[in-house]
């Protein structure tokens, strides 16, 4: 036992001797940069369409999309936060909330949204029980009981969409219908490029009256916010030549995402400090990668809803019961089909299993592209793109999630 503790103090007195890392919160997806580097132009558009607000107008309907990591969010809650800070305008209070779509427990039903942007007004119902319509009311009584510009930011709103339809949103862009002393304003933002294809026109002409698209960022763009962030997050001469670059370079074939950029540099850092190294080398940049690929998988299929997991492991079976490298929507759909009915699971339409598959592809679980096959439509061809050495892994949480036996 003694020997334990020797290593565990060797431990603790070699991380507190590590001078690598100056500040790691800089490097989080959590902390908000005084600068956006590359989104000035997109920082101004959104501007202009919200600067209404400061003569007590209400604003447009607005969509922001882009891939993840392109400086959606960041763009929107800057912009949002400079408003709060210079707003004076008297007659009417400034209401701009955010609610984050992805959240468990926040965007699954109507109900729940509804409830959180309750709370985050200072109201409050009960967790559920009430009939939905009894819920708008309340939620009406807090937004309209005098002159009020609300401004609602529904973040990652295609989850939201794909668990509860777009119901919600035609119900909320025609709320002002509704409302006497107030307005509503409503900004979506989404990760998925094609999600205003699937809205109902309704919902899509309400919403979308001004849209703003964010491209990914390029190696070069990546390697200036890199650069940046990194003069504040580590120590001076930690980094190997090449560090940065290669980061950057990792990341602009991933869509050019600055949030995995970020976390590459932060685990490379956390693995050199591990090993009580004094330089973050080029070799440390290559495990971090390794790192994230099987966090990011395995993590994405613990957390996601059980129609995914469903789908995914219908998808499993084919390809090893079959030994086939590529399958197709219908049969991955008969196979859904059979694994609901055997783990007592609603079965969801053939269009929605098909959405799922589109998300799986953006995710990178596999990779799809859609054949035709003449007068009997379009087809999805699918090929699983999960690295071998993780499947095994893959299954054991997804047995273990749907509490089916091997």
């Amino acid at each position: 036992m003694g020997e334990v503790f020797s290593k565990v103090d060797k431990i603790f007195n070699s991380f507190m001797k590590n001078q690598l890392f100056k500040d790691k919160f800089v490097l989080q997806s959590s902390y908000t940069p005084e600068t956006i580097p590359h989104r000035d132009e997109h920082i101004e558009q959104i501007a202009s369409i919200m600067a209404p607000l400061l003569r007590g107008e209400k604003i447009s309907n607005l969509f922001v999309y882009g891939k993840t990591g392109t400086g959606k969010t960041l763009s929107v809650q800057y912009v949002r936060n400079q408003l709060i800070k210079r707003n004076n305008f008297k007659e009417n209070e400034l209401i701009i909330e955010y609610v984050n779509c992805k959240l468990k427990k926040v965007s699954d039903t109507e109900y729940r949204i509804l409830a959180e942007l309750i709370k985050k007004l200072g109201g409050s119902v009960p967790a559920t029980g009430l009939p939905t319509d009894q819920v708008y009311n309340r939620f009406i009584e807090l937004i309209d009981n005098k002159k009020k510009l609300i401004v609602l930011i529904f973040d990652e709103i295609d989850h939201a969409i794909n668990k509860i339809s777009d119901n919600f949103l035609y119900n909320l862009t025609r709320l002002n219908t509704e409302l006497v002393h107030s307005q509503l304003s409503i900004i979506g933002i989404s990760n998925n490029l094609t999600f205003l294809d699937d809205l109902d026109p309704r919902v899509r002409s309400s919403l979308s009256e001004e849209e703003i698209i964010f491209h990914p960022y390029n190696a070069i763009q990546l390697r200036d916010i890199l650069t940046e962030r990194s003069q504040r997050a580590f120590n001076h001469g930690v980094l190997s030549e090449g560090v940065i670059s290669k980061c950057a370079a990792f990341a602009a074939r991933e869509h050019g995402d600055a949030r995995r950029a970020l976390d590459l540099l932060r685990i490379a850092g956390e693995i050199a400090e591990r090993n009580n190294f004094s330089i973050i080398s080029l070799k440390d940049i290559d495990l971090a990668n390794e790192k994230i690929e099987k966090d990011k998988i395995l993590d994405i299929i613990r957390t996601e809803p059980k129609q995914f997991q469903l789908t995914l492991l219908a998808i499993m079976k084919l390809v090893d019961k079959n030994k086939l490298t590529e399958i197709f929507t219908g049969d991955v759909y008969n196979t859904y089909q059979e694994l609901c009915e055997k783990t007592n699971n609603d079965i969801l339409t053939q269009r929605r299993v098909s959405d799922i598959l589109s998300e799986f592809d953006m995710m990178g679980l596999i990779n799809s592209s859609v054949i035709s096959k003449g007068r009997q439509g379009r087809t999805r061809k699918i090929r699983l793109a999960i690295p071998i050495q993780l499947k095994e892994r893959v299954r054991e949480i997804l047995f273990d999630s749907l509490s089916i036996s091997y």
